[in-house]
């Protein structure tokens, strides 16, 4: 283990406790929690079942970790099915939607940061979905259910 002194970086070292962080509401169906350095952030996101992220982007690169449950994402007309214990890598500004397929937690990791996120100007979250098309999934994996916060 390392231990950093932070009065020779000149920046503060921080413990974060995710009990300890605040729940925001963003539609009936998500919830999440984030948490933010100075060009990353990390989220814990909860969606419950039928919930939908319409499409968008974002300069930000995403790696969402589905911890429980399963996300179905729409990227470039094709379908990915991401279940429990695996990752998904989205580029920078790369299209996507998603869909729970399930009572879902997961955490997603940008960067940089979603400023967009942090000051409420994320609207897209109450855009209509995209129209489905279904052409194969891609992943496929087991789930447990997850009670949503």
């Amino acid at each position: 283990m390392t231990t950093f002194d932070s009065s020779q970086t000149k920046r503060p070292v921080r413990l974060y406790r995710w009990d300890e962080i605040a729940l925001e509401k963003v539609t009936e169906m998500i919830s999440r929690k984030i948490i933010t350095g100075e060009r990353e952030m990390v989220t814990q996101i909860y969606l419950k079942r039928g919930a939908i992220v319409p499409m968008h982007s974002h300069e930000s690169e995403q790696m969402t970790y589905v911890l429980q449950g399963g996300l179905r994402f729409l990227i470039n007309g094709e379908e990915i099915t991401v279940r429990e214990g695996e990752v998904l890598h989205i580029p920078s500004w790369v299209p996507h939607q998603a869909e729970a397929i399930d009572d879902t937690f997961e955490m997603d990791i940008f960067s940089p940061i979603r400023h967009d996120w942090l000051d409420g100007s994320d609207k897209y979250f109450h855009d209509k979905p995209t129209n489905k098309a279904r052409p194969r999934q891609l992943a496929v994996g087991g789930s447990k259910n997850v009670v949503p916060a």
